[in-house]
């Protein structure tokens, strides 16, 4: 059996789908705080379980009788580390066989914060004794596509990436990688290097939106603290604004841009195009 973490998550409900052209229903274990918004896979068929990256002793139970374990990546940072480990003892304690972990792109070595929780997690699963693979996941194409109808708008695209290439693919991209190496033999000790297979900045995003909409949209580079001052002023968390705005420093440095093609050669066709993506999103 193969089970996923986050199961009703914009991921994982997109990992199952691909999961569920290969494998029978029966096969697939949805791993999920709250089994009431689980009630389409139950309905396909999907085994839901209830259990909380907090609570090591529910995971334990959650995971009895599986044999590889997608992990995907808590959504609550500051506290991954701490989550991912108790998955990983409950996955040890059940005797899964193999993990499939959706850490950062080039974890190792990238100059976003969120490396530090990924990393750690890394070096968890390395101890652990566990077969395991790692899906350094880049950036969703849906992170940034989240402030076009406002960009548009207001004719204005901010972030502070400067010209930092940004190679993204959607998340539909990344949970077919995800369900082919959970899915499949042979991925154990593997690193993947997932990202788009081209690059583009964020002054080209604004280009694309302004010739799909038909209304200019410009790029307004601002500095790491003036954005995060700029995303918390609309409503945003401060935690999560502080996060976006490291991320875009990060990405300024290189920190999302990867040119290996490893995401579309895992996936046998090519990564979701910047442009489609503003298509389908206008």
């Amino acid at each position: 059996m193969i089970a996923i973490t986050g199961a009703t998550g914009q991921l994982g409900q997109l990992v199952i789908h691909h999961l569920l052209k290969t494998h029978p229903a029966k096969a697939i274990v949805a791993i999920v705080r709250n089994p009431a918004k689980a009630q389409a896979l139950s309905e396909q068929g999907v085994q839901v379980r209830q259990a909380d990256y907090r609570d090591e002793a529910a995971l334990t139970a959650a995971l009895g009788g599986v044999d590889k374990l997608l992990l995907i990546s808590s959504s609550e940072v500051g506290q991954r580390a701490a989550q991912h480990r108790n998955v990983i003892n409950a996955a040890k304690a059940a005797g899964v066989k193999f993990i499939a972990y959706t850490s950062l792109l080039h974890a190792d070595t990238s100059p976003l914060g969120l490396h530090v929780e990924h990393v750690e997690t890394e070096k968890m699963l390395a101890a652990s004794g566990i077969a395991h693979a790692l899906l350094r996941n880049g950036w969703y194409t849906e992170n940034y596509l989240a402030s076009a109808p406002p960009a548009i708008e207001h004719g204005v695209f901010i972030g502070a990436a400067k010209d930092g290439k940004i190679a993204s693919a959607t998340r539909d991209d990344y949970a077919q990688a995800a369900a082919r190496v959970v899915g499949e033999e042979g991925h154990a000790g593997k690193v993947y290097e997932l990202a788009g297979d081209r690059g583009w900045t964020l002054s080209e995003l604004a280009a694309e939106l302004s010739k799909q909409s038909g209304k200019p949209v410009v790029y307004q580079n601002l500095s790491e603290a003036d954005f995060a001052a700029a995303l918390k002023g609309v409503g945003l968390p401060a935690g999560l604004a502080d996060m976006l705005a490291d991320s875009d420093t990060g990405a300024a440095k290189g920190g999302l841009f990867d040119d290996s093609h490893t995401l579309s050669a895992l996936i046998g066709r090519p990564t979701t195009a910047l442009a489609d993506s503003v298509r389908a999103i206008l």
